[in-house]
C-alpha cells in the first residue's frame, strides 16, 4: 500500500463521509537561547485534563476532517456510537467554527483536540519528510506557527481544549542548531496555547520517545502533553509502543489506536494495516494503559479510504471494545 499524504487523508475524509459512511480517514541566536535555557522549568507530568473529569476512561472516538459542513461530519461519529473525535480542519474561520461548535452541542459528541497540519508541502518518508514535516523544517517554520496559533483560536471558540500536531523530526543532538531553533517555536506555540487555557499535545512519530521527552522538557511549560499514536512508533521505526509507555506516560493525552508493520524499505514508512493484523500489542497496551490510570479517549484512526475503511473502523471499534471492558 502506498503511504498517503496524512493531511490530504484527513481532508478528502470529509468528502466520503458525506458520500456514505466513511468517518476517517532565523537561525536561533545564541543568547536567546541561553536565556531561554536559564528560564525554563522542566516538566516532570502532563497537566491534568479536565474535559477527562467525570467521564469514562479509555472512551473511543475518531480522528476525521470535516470539510465545510461539520454536521454532516460529527452526525457520522454519532451515527457509529462514538462519543469523541479528533478534528481536523484545513480552512479556520469563526463562520466553520460556530457551525461545528453547533455540530458538537447537537449529537454530544466531545472534540477532544484540534489536529493541525501544514500549510505547505508536507511528504510522509524518510528522506522528504525531515525537509517537510513540522516545525522544524526553516522555510515554513514561521508560516506554521502562525497557522498553529490560528487554530488554537479555532479552537477556543469552539471549545476544545487542546491543539495537536506534528512537530517534525526533532534532532535527536540537542546540540544541533535546528534542535534549539525548534525548542524555541514549540515554546511560542505552547506557549500560545496556554494563554487560550489549552494543552498543546505533540503526536508520535518522527522522533524516537526520548527525543520527545527532552524536548518537552526543554520547553518547560505545564500545558505540554503526548498524542500516543501507537502504529507511528512503528511505521517509523522509532521504538516499541509498549516499552514507550514507559518514558511517554507521564505526557499521554491522547492515543491514536491504528495498527502497522516495521519498514523495510530505507525510503519509506511501514505499511499501516488494520487492527489486529500489524505488531502493536493493543492487549498489553491497553492492560498498561489502565494500570497507569490514564483517563483520556481512544481515537481510531484508519489511513485508507472506501468500503474497506468502514468496515476496518466498525473491527477496531468491536475489538477495542472487548479490551476496555
Amino acid at each position: 500500500m502506498t503511504k498517503r499524504n496524512r493531511r490530504t487523508f484527513l481532508q478528502t475524509s470529509t468528502a466520503a463521509l458525506a458520500a456514505g459512511l466513511s468517518p476517517i480517514g532565523a537561525a536561533l541566536k545564541d543568547d536567546v537561547s541561553t536565556s531561554l535555557a536559564r528560564n525554563l522549568t522542566v516538566t516532570q507530568s502532563a497537566p491534568m485534563v479536565t474535559s477527562n473529569e467525570g467521564k469514562k476512561p479509555l472512551r473511543l472516538g475518531l480522528i476525521l476532517g470535516i470539510g465545510r459542513d461539520p454536521n454532516d461530519a460529527i452526525s457520522k461519529v454519532h451515527d457509529l456510537g462514538l462519543p469523541t473525535c479528533q478534528v481536523f480542519v484545513d480552512e479556520i474561520d469563526s463562520v466553520l467554527a460556530g457551525r461545528l461548535r453547533q455540530a458538537l452541542d447537537k449529537y454530544q459528541v466531545e472534540a477532544t483536540s484540534l489536529v493541525v497540519g501544514g500549510p505547505g508541502r508536507e511528504v510522509w518518508d524518510f528522506y522528504d519528510g525531515p525537509l517537510t514535516i513540522g516545525l522544524v523544517p526553516r522555510e515554513t517554520r514561521e508560516l506554521r506557527i502562525a497557522h498553529i496559533k490560528k487554530a488554537s483560536d479555532f479552537a477556543k471558540h469552539c471549545g476544545i481544549d487542546a491543539v495537536q500536531t506534528h512537530c517534525g523530526f526533532i534532532p535527536e543532538n540537542p546540540n544541533d542548531p535546528v534542535y534549539k531553533e525548534t525548542i524555541t517555536a514549540m515554546h511560542e506555540v505552547a506557549a500560545y496555547c496556554k494563554r487560550n487555557g489549552q494543552n498543546f499535545r505533540y503526536e508520535t512519530g518522527q522522533e524516537t520517545p526520548i527525543t520527545l521527552v527532552r524536548a518537552i522538557q526543554d520547553v518547560g511549560l505545564d500545558n505540554q502533553g503526548v498524542n500516543f499514536d501507537l502504529a507511528n512508533l512503528i511505521l517509523y521505526g522509532k521504538a516499541n509502543p509498549v516499552d514507550a509507555i514507559e518514558l511517554l506516560a507521564p505526557y499521554v493525552q491522547g492515543i491514536h489506536a491504528k495498527d502497522g508493520l516495521w519498514p523495510t524499505n530505507p525510503r519509506k514508512l511501514g505499511e499501516e494495516v488494520p487492527i489486529g493484523k500489524g505488531k502493536v500489542d493493543f492487549p498489553r497496551i491497553i492492560a498498561r494503559m489502565k494500570e497507569i490510570n490514564y483517563r483520556g479517549a481512544v481515537t481510531i484512526e484508519r489511513e485508507i479510504s472506501g468500503p474497506q475503511q468502514v468496515e476496518d473502523v466498525r473491527a477496531a471499534k468491536a475489538y477495542l471494545e472487548k479490551l476496555i471492558g
